[in-house]
């Protein structure tokens, strides 16, 4: 390939190209699948790259060799509101090598020597694929050695000047097309290989499913295309938010499948709002953690209630004065990736008014929500939030909704790194995905990063509605709009200080308090330091009990969040009894007694479950009663010793 040497710069195994034409990417990876098997997930482009709209194949011609030729149009959805889809004409080559080697071959096919003319595509810009394919090579003993070049000129000149960065970055290519596939392949051949049962009762072919529902639905909502029944309503004077109605059969098939007293869903159209703005000094995976853990920030807790009542039941009302509030936000994990790229997760919203009537006894809301991007330290990473509200009895086949966030790095063309730093306005303690860790250090770099956020909620509706959907819908985005500027500018390094040196301060008063309390205590009924010597005044302890090696769960520090695969949002909902074995279980309750009269004991090894429910092994714990300054009895602090997952 042009420009690929001599040495591109890489992302883990996957090269990256300066210097040619289009953005180009290859990577060489071995998967514990066949080399057949390989080929046809591979071949199934919309199943991994979430990018990806459609493939269809028009014609199929057979090679004298026992290969085929392949006819192929394909349609990629636009990441944002303010850039067109694309769309390919392409051959595809598939071949079989004397050494048993699969080969998968594609390029654009192009108007010349008097070949087809194909023909243009409203509301798509022609993009071209370059030589591009897989070459997969089988091992001895199984699996396959496969090899990827990605090589696309994806018409960067079409699109508004500050969004060309994402279309001539090779970082981009890489991170949404070729990192997606190898992630796909590897996901897969552990299915294959363990074929458990994980989250909620379902398996992980189902809960891939489901996530895949939720960005399809989201891609569809944004880009609102007319040939899926969308059309554009008129707007109110202003052009920040395009509202989008859908009434066609096919969208509404989904859902109207539930049934309350007896009475079917009487919504019979489906309404968009959708906007994009333009962020500064803001890392995308900062933003995202912060409006996934922190929803009350932003949502209304009415709208969640009509948007969940409206799907599944009706008829319903429209939200109109704040009836309830939320009670509270538990965060329950279903899946993830084996990188911890993405996370499928139930949110329950608790305690909220569905109707007027409700204000009394509100009720829960369940949305499932799709996370992916919160690594600070990946390169071009989009970062994204995507929800849709689900009933709580959470069939497989349930309406989807989605509605939700998209926030793109635009610097990534320049291959900056993200700045390695977290700030969360609630704690500012670090509350980062599973196995990221951040310092509390500005970054120079953060004062010349750009992002793309995108919005777009979806409501179900009765027709009749319409204008007024559409008012409440607009007014809707708009606050959120602003509810974001304001967390942005919170998280933004300039507000803070205009000196990079400057650290974030750590943990709320209250935290530091309890910390204080956790060491004291430990000296009192152990004899001994907790922490090193040093640490001194209350801040100070608790960065180093923060970053205690082991498992410390009280205050649930850096350690015991990693071991238990969760967060401090989620880690309300985890109780004792579902971090224990049976055998963990039986000793805690064996021990309680000695813990409350003593003040302490001492647990022999064993075996603990994350929220994830994978197997941790400690080689021993120690749990102590923790005083406040009345010496009184306020929790119990655990700490397992030595962890690591089996």
């Amino acid at each position: 390939m042009p420009g690929m040497k001599p040495g591109p710069d890489s992302i883990g195994i996957v090269a990256i190209s300066h210097g040619c034409t289009g953005v180009a990417a290859r990577a060489c990876g071995l998967v514990g699948l066949e080399p057949t098997r390989v080929a046809e997930l591979l071949k199934d482009r919309p199943s991994w790259f979430r990018d990806c709209r459609a493939v269809d194949v028009l014609n199929v011609l057979p090679t004298a060799n026992g290969g085929t030729i392949e006819l192929l149009y394909m349609q990629l959805y636009a990441p944002t509101t303010l850039a067109p889809a694309r769309d390919f004409w392409l051959l595809r080559y598939t071949s079989v090598l004397e050494d048993g080697s699969l080969v998968v071959c594609e390029r654009s096919l192009k108007n010349t020597q008097n070949g087809p003319s194909m023909p243009a595509v409203q509301h798509f810009v022609r993009a071209e694929m370059l030589p591009s394919g897989y070459l997969i090579r089988p091992c001895e003993g199984g699996g396959s050695i496969i090899h990827i070049v990605d090589h696309m000129d994806l018409e960067p000149w079409r699109v508004p000047e500050v969004l060309r960065p994402l279309y001539e970055s090779s970082t981009v290519l890489a991170q949404k097309t070729t990192m997606a596939a190898l992630r796909q392949l590897r996901q897969i051949a552990q299915e294959v290989s363990q074929s458990n049962v994980t989250g909620w009762g379902r398996r992980p072919a189902a809960l891939r499913a489901l996530s895949q529902r939720l960005s399809r639905g989201f891609n569809e909502a944004l880009n609102g295309f007319t040939d899926e029944g969308w059309s554009m309503m008129g707007n109110d004077g202003m052009d920040d938010v395009t509202i989008l109605v859908n009434s066609s059969p096919d969208k509404l098939m989904g859902l109207n499948l539930s049934f309350a007293n007896g009475f079917p869903s009487v919504s019979n159209a489906v309404l968009c709002a959708k906007a994009s703005m333009l962020l500064q000094n803001v890392p995308p995976a900062i933003l995202l953690r912060f409006l996934r853990e922190h929803r009350s920030e932003w949502a209304d807790s009415s709208i969640d209630a009509y948007s969940a009542a409206a799907v599944k039941v009706g008829p319903c009302s429209l939200p109109g004065s704040r009836v309830g509030g939320f009670g509270g936000q538990v965060i329950l994990p279903l899946a993830h990736t084996i990188e911890h790229e993405e996370f499928l997760e139930v949110i329950k919203l608790e305690g909220v008014a569905h109707s007027p009537e409700d204000a009394i006894m509100p009720r829960d809301v369940f949305l499932l929500q799709l996370c992916s991007g919160m690594d600070e330290n990946a390169v071009g990473t989009c970062a994204e939030l995507i929800f849709a509200p689900i009933d709580a009895s959470f069939a497989d086949d349930a309406p989807l909704l989605p509605s939700g966030f998209r926030i793109i790095p635009l610097d990534s063309g320049k291959e900056a790194s993200s700045p390695n730093r977290t700030l969360d306005l609630a704690s500012a303690l670090e509350i980062g995905p599973t196995g990221n860790k951040a310092s509390n250090d500005y970054s120079g770099n953060s004062g010349c990063m750009r992002s793309v956020m995108t919005i777009a909620f979806e409501f179900a509706f009765e027709s009749h509605m319409q204008e007024h959907v559409a008012s409440m819908a607009r007014q809707y985005v708009r606050s959120i709009i602003s509810s974001v500027q304001r967390v942005a500018l919170a998280l933004s390094p300039s507000h803070l200080s205009s000196h990079a040196g400057l650290r974030t301060p750590l943990g709320t008063p209250e935290a530091q308090t309890l910390a204080r309390w956790i060491c004291q205590s430990y000296r009192l009924y152990m004899g001994v330091e907790l922490l090193k010597s040093g640490s001194e005044g209350s801040e100070t302890i608790l960065k180093t009990l923060w970053h205690h090696s082991d498992a410390i769960m009280c205050c649930s520090l850096k350690a015991g969040l990693d071991m238990l695969e969760t967060t401090l949002v989620a880690l309300q909902d985890i109780t004792l009894e579902k971090i224990f074995d049976d055998h963990g279980r039986k000793t805690l309750c064996t021990e309680f007694p000695q813990i409350m009269q003593q003040g302490f004991a001492c647990l022999q090894g064993g075996i603990c479950l994350s929220s994830m429910g994978r197997p941790v092994s400690y080689e021993r714990a120690v749990a102590w009663k923790v005083l406040n300054e009345e010496e009184n009895a306020h929790c119990i602090c655990f700490m397992f010793i030595n962890w690591s997952f089996v």
